[in-house]
Order: C-alpha cells, then sequence, then structure tokens
C-alpha cells in the first residue's frame, strides 16, 4: 500500500495514478497513518500550508522518522521543496531528507507554468512534463543523482530510496514516473 500525503494538493490525481497502476492506497493525514505504508507519495501543491499543516496534526517528526528509516518516498513540486534539506530563499518547515538546496518558484508564477519534453535518465522515450509554478534544485549533494534537467537545471534527482520531480507526472496520462517509484518500493 502506497501513502499519499493529504494535507493539500494533488492527492487525488496521485491516487488515480496508482489506482490504474493496481496499487491500493491510504490517505496520511495523521502519524498513525504511517504505519504499514510501502510507500509515500508527497504531492504538488502549496508547499509552504503542507509544511504548516503537517506540523499542526504532528506529522514533521514521524515523516522525517519513516523516511530516515527507509519508507520509499516520492515528493512532486511542493513535495520536493518539503523533502529538501535547504531552500536558496524563505523559510518554511523541511523534512531534510533530500540532500539539496531548492528555489521555490524557480520558472516564474502561475502564468509562467508551462510544459516540455524531458529526457529522463532510465526511459526511452521523452517525458511530457508539467511544470506549475514550479520549483528547480539549485545544488545538491554527492548522493544525488539527477534523472532529468531542463534550462540547465536539475528538475528530478534520485537519492537513494527517494525520489523527487519538480514537474507533475499525476497530471498526465503518463505512468512511467509512478512506476518507477512503485519499483523502488518494491527493492527495499
Amino acid at each position: 500500500m502506497i501513502g499519499v500525503l493529504a494535507l493539500q494538493g494533488d492527492v487525488r490525481e496521485h491516487e488515480a495514478m496508482l489506482q490504474v497502476l493496481g496499487v491500493s492506497t491510504r490517505q496520511v493525514r495523521l502519524p498513525k497513518d504511517l504505519d504499514g505504508l510501502e510507500g509515500l507519495i508527497i504531492p504538488g501543491g502549496e508547499s509552504t500550508t503542507i509544511g504548516r499543516l503537517a506540523t499542526l496534526y504532528g506529522l514533521i517528526d514521524p515523516l522525517r522518522d519513516a523516511i530516515a528509516a527507509g519508507l520509499p518516498t516520492y515528493g512532486t513540486c511542493a513535495g520536493m521543496i518539503l523533502l529538501a534539506e535547504r531552500l536558496s530563499e524563505g523559510s518554511q518547515p523541511l523534512l531534510g531528507a533530500l540532500d539539496v538546496s531548492v528555489r521555490r518558484n524557480a520558472f516564474g508564477n502561475q502564468n509562467d507554468s508551462f510544459e516540455a519534453d524531458l529526457d529522463v535518465t532510465g526511459l526511452h522515450d521523452p517525458f511530457h512534463a508539467v511544470f506549475i509554478r514550479a520549483p528547480w534544485i539549485e545544488s545538491f549533494g554527492d548522493e544525488v543523482d539527477v534523472l532529468a534537467t531542463w534550462d540547465g537545471h536539475p528538475v528530478m534527482v534520485r537519492q537513494g530510496h527517494i525520489l523527487a520531480t519538480a514537474f507533475h507526472p499525476e497530471l498526465t496520462k503518463d505512468e512511467r514516473i509512478h512506476h518507477l517509484f512503485i519499483t523502488m518500493t518494491k527493492e527495499s
């Protein structure tokens, strides 16, 4: 069973993608919802809101502990921000699980949202990515593998059991990135 952090954002879209792939899901709103999960998705949305709500519901430390203990975790857009160790500007609650520095809204505001075909390591054909107020990775540690870039900036990375994208594969019909994450959950 894959959990989807259900505080705000693209929860239903991730659940629908996982259901197409035959994977059962559980919405995670409280620490007890993390019990028995094989993986966790932190969806796109508003990272500061998700961080505040995770703090309010007592989820920050249980999320940190579960991820540190090896729970495969995938963050999209705001989820990538929450997984980061550092922000290049501003402050908000972070999980500190991914050795990256992230710039929020790096590509611009809502009106600057765009779609692009990305070459992703491990995928034979380009992935049509949807970027909405997307972040990018400013810097990353030695353990982080960059799987895709756009305009010279990392937009998809993996560090061990953690996967993160600056874009929203849940808003497409292309299941390959979710399939990659499911494969990661079976490897752990």
